[in-house]
């Protein structure tokens, strides 16, 4: 797995109502950095987007309904791993439900397989497009990663 990468099982409790989870506490190891912003991308199937980067924001992301593969590329130079590549499936129709967390410097994309698909995300920063964010083409050839192999997408569900 890629270094810092780390992945949290939620415990759900369901009963005839629905269910009950928590996902993140301000006192879990897991959230150390703490929090800036929460947000919500709702998406349909076969959306796929990537990539983005971070220059030193952590990203929490669960998948509250739907289903989707989530791939991390590290593009830290002097990290362990660095250029390696990690796919996870997060989603609500999993066994295990989780909570991904991307460290700063990895470059982070995802595919959704199964929609509508609701990702929830908290940053341990503020939205800040000039000194935060940043964006490496889906296709880029260094990375190499084929987001639509299998599958018929058209170029607009790509960002």
């Amino acid at each position: 797995m890629i270094d810092d990468v780390k992945l949290k099982e939620l415990a759900r409790h369901p009963d005839e109502r629905g269910f009950f989870e928590e996902i993140i506490r301000r006192s879990d190891p897991f959230f150390t950095e703490g929090f800036g912003q929460l947000s919500h991308s709702f998406m349909h199937t076969g959306v796929v987007k990537a990539w983005h980067i971070h220059k030193t924001q952590i990203d929490w992301w669960y998948v509250a309904r739907g289903k989707v593969k989530a791939v991390l590329y590290d593009c830290r130079k002097g990290s362990k791993t660095h250029k390696e590549l990690n796919e996870f499936i997060l989603g609500d129709e999993e066994d295990k439900i989780t909570v991904l967390k991307i460290p700063a410097g990895v470059a982070h994309g995802l595919k959704v397989l199964n929609g509508p698909a609701d990702l929830f995300y908290v940053t341990s920063g503020e939205y800040d497009k000039e000194n935060e964010e940043g964006r490496i083409a889906y296709d880029d050839p260094s990375i190499g990663y084929n987001w639509v192999q299998g599958m018929e997408i058209s170029n607009k569900n790509i960002t």
